[in-house]
């Protein structure tokens, strides 16, 4: 007998024991051991085990019992099929006994066992057998006593909410035995066979769905007795929920059925009425759109509904003067009914109204002039969980006010200029501007509420105000003094909560950042005290809040921008009572960490803004700061606050920790904590620029000495902020510059050269040319600078040297020489001497030639004869390098001096076809750069050449005419896009693709005047989607993409008519598609697929902007068909699906059983044994694409109801190829969860 097998017997015969305690010890011992998973049972010892286990569930002794049922669990995995088969036998015939403890244990074994029944496809077979076993034995356990019933229900809710799936062929006489309990004269009985109904609806065939629905309308329509109607209605809601869009079919019986028995007078069937219409809304929201007036029209009636209760006391309160009082009155003699259920209606009503919101933001300007007004009204609701409701609805409503321009945000660009555009489209959308005219009732409902005793009402409140400050900042402005006294109560109130008083702070800090400093001036003497006591709370949390406010307060006392003398608020008062509570924290060490950040930051800006009424505490508090900065825990808010001081208008005097605080901040920027480094430049720039006079040279080696490290193109933001920090040293401290030559510049220099320098980094390298040329520091002058950024290209390494590199050096000369008039003639002079001479390397002259271009457009080389003639000798030249820029200096010097140069230009351009395609580049170049006031006496002459050209036979310049003359209108749009359109009318094909592509350039991701035309006119500019010619109708799907990408609100009105022609498009069409002789092979070549894929790209940018005009189903069936499509296309449509899975989920759900199926084969193909490496390399991108979008469906709630993804995730845990796939496109790198964990599908 092995160790194990003797032990385990051992356990077996103590727990025989006639003594309790020695049975309890022996089988927790066993269960210890049956937890160990190197744990090995032979046949014999497994049979006793669950012998014993099962006896012992009828012990004496209620502990032992509790254990022997806790044993199971781990049990069931360790022991073999007959073993799991007789311990279910058992459990199941001790159910049905007359013993009620030994039922009662033995369910609890029973659901045990169920939670540890596997679902991983080797363990299927055992849960399977296991399952119908307990189903047989629970369906016939539903024709005994009512206990048993209740026991047999619970238990099969549990087991159909886990293993639905394993139980199909069981759900038909499910569904029989579970019906008749809907009749039970229990309560009990109806609610857990409701339960059980609605775990088994998700996993059940469409035809039982129908089934029980039919016979709900069958028994409802027979109009039962009240407490029945009750009881179907609950249940149509519970499988409205758990089922999903299948309730879709059966709606148009089913909403005249709820809708009448809304007006049976009974309240708690009013409530489920309005729990099913919240269901139907969730999950079927294409089906109910005819519905939602009606449904609307009844929340609203029944949201009022209290007919025991006289609101018009309360009213005439309202417009008392003396509210105190009068509330003091109302909360003694507040109304109060124990048999009064109408609460409940009101607030069924109240939720489904707030389901409606969060579902149809296209309904909101209705919701406005409907629900908005009678929202407010239910603010003075006296029960407080409905008044929380009607809160919760209305923040609903401000979020959804919101969310348009927090969508557009996603898609939006960095620029700022692009975020500014979206925030005045935001500002003038309907909603807000209805929204601010409600503001005054709002704030009249709801200031009387902030100062009521309930602690949920004011919460309510605050939340609300909070979102209502975020949708229109500054909307509150004038309403202040009336939230006041609400704020200072909530500081106040002895019998507040800490959270109350948490949430309060929250809201007045939201409200000091939204709103103008000057609001709140009058109110401080009121608003100090409060703040003032929370900063010195015991509780951490209050503390931490209330220094956040303390730090908003700074700036109401003394605003950004007033100089310190300026009259009016006197500042003194404030940091009497603000600066000893600070300190007191500041010094502290033995304090919540996030407490310190918000004392250091609130001291910080108190000595910014206020630091002259300091006095002699200052330089105490900058001692303090120096301690902080040396502290590892504090050092980066420390950091950040002395960059605020050391800017501070006030010249606050740091010359006390100066030298030490460079040394410090000098050794910080070699930790490898990349926040820090760059708020250390930051801070570095600051003190050099405001504090140069008090920096010696010596305290700036430990900076300059840790600079080279940091100016690396690995990273560009922070060699951006470094190369800032030595343009301030240069204009502030040149004499310490001595040493960078042979340090920090020569990674500058190889900054220059790098492919990827542009943007803000390339321009931070401008400025520290032009400061060091102007310092005058003897071995950095304009010759060895020069020399230093050209030299690279002159040597035998220079065909190494990327093209980008060439744009970013000349940019730099022409820098060099602007701060140098005096030195350009003779660079130019070379300049020109590299591009004549013939053996002057390729990429010497190259570089020259970007250079005279750069240096010509600031205008400084005029009209000469010489550059004219040695550029259109360059652009002649037989080197593609040397022409393309030559065209580009030729483009460059004429936006510097356009009469000298534009008509030479467009002469060439007419009458040398040959250069055309380059001349166009340079005319791009002017058109794109010169301002509109310097090209409109040219516009005619610029109009006409270019129309000429628009039929162009080559593509190529075709695109750079459209190019053209899309860059063009935008100089004179009033006057020109109508001519586009009449050239549109009015062309060829060729000219109609051009006109096409100019529209698409007229189209900028920023606000420009030609907008207001492009509206009205892009209608006209969209008909190419119907033309006969494949070709116009693909540029006209990139327009409209571009369109949609950049101005949504432009194509929004459009959608209905634009998404029809759209989809046309999305369709293989087979008489586009053609088969190609290669020799002895057949190709076949679609001419359909280019169209295809600008639809399938116009549809991906639609999600961004314009998810609101979207039918998602429709859509849904355009993204199916794309999944089964060419290559490029299924790799579109899997990004589609992954966003649509977080964007619209409802919608996903409803066709999840169609979209599956073409994932699944994705995942599943093989490439074929002897194909190419670029056909696996392809297959495995398909794959791993594919793999994502399942990710993101299976991110979806209650997506593992759909037995199809259920099925699917199992076959994708237990393969071990799609496993590894899926484990990498859930985590990356970073350890990504298992998919067995990843992806619990229970």
């Amino acid at each position: 007998m092995s160790t194990v097998s003797f032990h385990i017997s051992n356990l077996l015969d103590k727990m025989t024991s006639t003594d309790k305690d020695f049975r309890f010890m022996a089988t927790n011992d066993l269960m210890l051991e049956l937890q160990k998973d190197s744990i090995k049972l032979d046949e014999d010892s497994e049979r006793k085990v669950v012998t014993m286990l099962l006896k012992l569930l009828e012990d004496k002794n209620g502990e032992v019992q509790n254990l022997a049922v806790k044993c199971l669990a781990p049990l069931v995995s360790k022991v073999k099929e007959p073993q799991v088969e007789t311990m279910v036998d058992t459990l199941c015939s001790n159910m049905t006994s007359d013993k009620e403890p030994l039922r009662d244990i033995s369910s609890m074994g029973l659901k045990t066992v169920i939670a540890e029944l596997p679902l991983s496809s080797s363990g299927l077979s055992l849960t399977v057998s296991v399952c119908k076993k307990i189903t047989s034995h629970l369906i016939g356990a539903m024709g005994k006593d009512v206990s048993v019933q209740l026991e047999a229900l619970d238990i099969l809710s549990d087991m159909l909410g886990r293993l639905s799936g394993a139980l199909v062929s069981f759900h038909s006489s499910l569904l029989s035995s579970l019906l008749p309990q809907l009749t039970s004269s229990r309560m009990a009985v109806r609610k857990r066979s409701i339960l059980a109904l609605g775990h088994l609806v998700p996993c059940c065939s469409p035809a039982l769905f129908s089934q029980l629905t039919e016979h709900l309308l069958t028994e409802l329509a027979k109009d039962p007795p009240t407490s029945m109607t009750r009881t179907y209605i609950q249940c149509l809601a519970t499988i409205s929920r758990q089922g999903g869009h299948r309730v879709g079919e059966h709606l148009e019986k089913l909403i005249p059925m709820v809708v009448k028995f809304i007006g049976v007078e009974d309240d708690e069937l009013r409530e489920y009425c309005f729990q099913v219409f919240d269901a139907f809304i969730c999950r079927c929201p294409k089906e109910m759109s005819p519905h939602i007036a009606t449904v609307t029209q009844l929340c609203l009636k029944f949201m009022t509904f209290d007919p025991n209760y006289n609101y018009d006391d309360e009213e005439e309160e309202e417009n008392s003067m003396d509210i105190e009082e009068e509330l003091e009155e109302e909360s003694d003699e507040e109304y109060s009914d124990d048999d009064d259920m109408s609460w409940k209606v009101r607030r069924s009503s109240i939720k489904c109204l707030e389901t409606l919101i969060n579902t149809r933001r296209d309904l909101l300007l209705s919701f406005y002039s409907s629900v908005c007004p009678a929202l407010l009204a239910r603010f003075k609701e006296r029960e407080e969980n409905v008044r929380a409701d009607v809160f919760a609805a209305f923040t609903s409503l401000l979020r959804q006010t919101r969310a348009g321009s927090s969508r557009r945000g996603l898609m939006a660009s960095s620029e700022s200029t692009v975020s500014r555009e979206e925030e005045e489209e935001e500002e003038e959308e309907p909603g807000v501007v209805m929204l601010k005219k409600q503001v005054p009732v709002i704030v009249k409902a709801l200031h009387r509420q902030l100062k009521e005793k309930n602690i949920k009402s004011r919460q309510g409140c605050f939340s609300l105000l909070t979102e209502l400050s975020h949708t229109v900042p500054g909307a509150l402005e004038t309403h202040i003094p009336a939230l006041i006294p609400g704020i200072v109560f909530s500081l106040t109130d002895r019998s507040t909560s800490s959270t109350m008083r948490i949430d309060a702070l929250s809201f007045f800090h939201v409200l000091l950042l939204s709103h103008p400093p000057q609001a709140f001036q009058p109110h401080m003497q009121v608003l100090l005290p409060p703040v003032v006591a929370c900063v010195e709370d015991s509780f951490y949390k209050i503390t931490s809040e209330a220094l956040l406010v303390a730090q908003q307060l700074v700036r109401v006392t003394r605003p950004p921008g007033q100089s310190a003398t300026a009259p009016g608020f006197d500042p003194r008062p404030f940091v009497r009572e603000v600066f000893p509570v600070t300190l007191k924290r500041l010094k502290a060490t033995d304090i919540d960490q996030e407490v310190k950040e918000r004392a250091i930051s609130c001291m910080g800006h108190l000595v910014c803004h206020l630091g002259d009424h300091l006095g002699a505490e200052l330089q105490g508090v900058l001692l303090i700061f120096l301690e902080r900065l040396k502290n590892e825990i504090t050092r980066l808010t420390a950091v950040r606050s002395i960059a605020l001081i050391s800017a501070s208008p006030l010249k606050v005097d740091l010359s006390s920790i100066l030298p030490e605080t460079l040394s410090v901040l000098g050794s910080f920027l070699r930790k490898n904590q990349r926040v820090l480094k760059l708020a250390t430049l930051a801070c570095l720039t600051a003190l050099v620029t405001h504090h140069a006079a008090g920096i010696k040279p010596a305290a700036l080696e430990p900076v300059l000495s840790e600079l080279p490290a940091l100016v690396d193109e690995s990273d560009m933001h922070v060699s951006q902020v470094s190369v800032s920090l030595l343009t301030s040293l240069s204009r502030a401290c040149s004499s310490s510059l001595a040493k960078i030559s042979s340090s920090v510049l020569p990674c500058v220099f190889r900054l220059v050269h790098s492919p990827l320098l542009q943007g803000g980094a390339l321009a931070a390298i401008l400025d520290l040319l032009q400061a060091l040329v102007l310092s005058k520091t003897s071995n950095l002058g304009y010759s060895q600078l020069l020399k230093s950024l050209t030299d690279p290209f002159h040597g035998s390494q220079s065909s190494l040297i990327h093209r980008q590199s060439y744009q970013s050096v000349a940019r730099c000369v022409a820098a060099l020489s602007s701060s140098c008039p005096s030195e350009t003639p003779a660079t130019v002079a070379r300049l020109l001497q590299e591009v004549k001479s013939p053996g002057c390397p390729e990429s010497a002259r190259v570089l020259a030639l970007l250079c005279l271009g750069e240096v010509g457009r600031s205008g400084s080389l005029g009209g000469s004869k010489e550059v004219q003639g040695v550029l259109l000798e360059a652009i002649s030249s037989t080197n593609e390098e040397v022409k393309t820029a030559a065209s580009c200096a030729l483009g460059s010097m004429a936006v510097g001096s356009l009469k000298d140069y534009l008509p030479f230009l467009l002469k060439e351009i007419s009458s040398q076809p040959r250069r055309q395609y380059l001349l166009l580049h340079s005319l791009k170049e002017v058109i794109s750069a010169c301002p509109a006031s310097s090209l409109s006496p040219h516009v005619e002459s610029i109009w006409t050449l270019l129309v000429q050209n628009c039929e162009c036979e080559e593509e190529g310049t075709r695109n750079l005419v459209a190019e053209c003359l899309g860059k063009l209108t935008l100089v004179n749009a009033g006057q020109l896009l109508p001519r586009l359109k009449q050239q549109l009318r009015a062309g060829s094909p060729l000219t109609r693709s051009t006109v096409v592509t100019a529209v698409k350039f007229t189209i900028v991701d920023q606000p420009a005047a030609i907008d207001s035309l492009l509206r009205e006119c892009i209608g006209d500019f969209l008909k190419p989607l119907q033309d006969e010619d494949i070709n116009v109708r693909r540029v006209s799907l990139v327009m409209f993409n571009s369109a949609a990408h950049n101005k949504p609100s432009l194509i929004r009105g459009l959608l209905p008519t634009v998404l029809p022609h759209l989809y046309r498009e999305t369709r293989i069409r087979k008489d586009l598609i053609r088969e190609v002789e290669m020799g002895p092979f057949k190709h076949t070549v679609d001419d359909g697929l280019d169209v295809r894929k600008a639809a399938f790209e116009c549809m991906y940018t639609l999600l961004d902007g314009c998810l609101e005009g979207l039918d998602v189903l429709q859509f849904l069936d355009h993204v199916e068909e794309g999944l089964k499509d060419h290559y490029d296309i299924r790799m579109l449509t899997f990004l589609m699906l992954a966003r649509l899975a977080s964007l619209s989920p409802a919608a996903v759900l409803q066709r999840l059983d169609r979209l599956i199926e073409p994932l699944k084969a994705t995942c599943t193909t093989k490439v074929k044994a002897g194909s190419v490496k670029q056909e696996f390399e392809k297959q495995e991108e398909l794959r791993r694409s594919a793999m994502r979008a399942v990710a993101a469906l299976l991110a979806v709630p209650e997506v593992e109801r759909s037995p199809s993804m259920a099925d699917f995730a199992n076959q994708i845990r237990t393969n071990a190829d799609m496993a590894s796939i899926y484990q990498s496109v859930q985590g990356g790198e970073g350890g990504a969860p298992g998919p067995a964990e990843g992806m619990d599908i229970s």
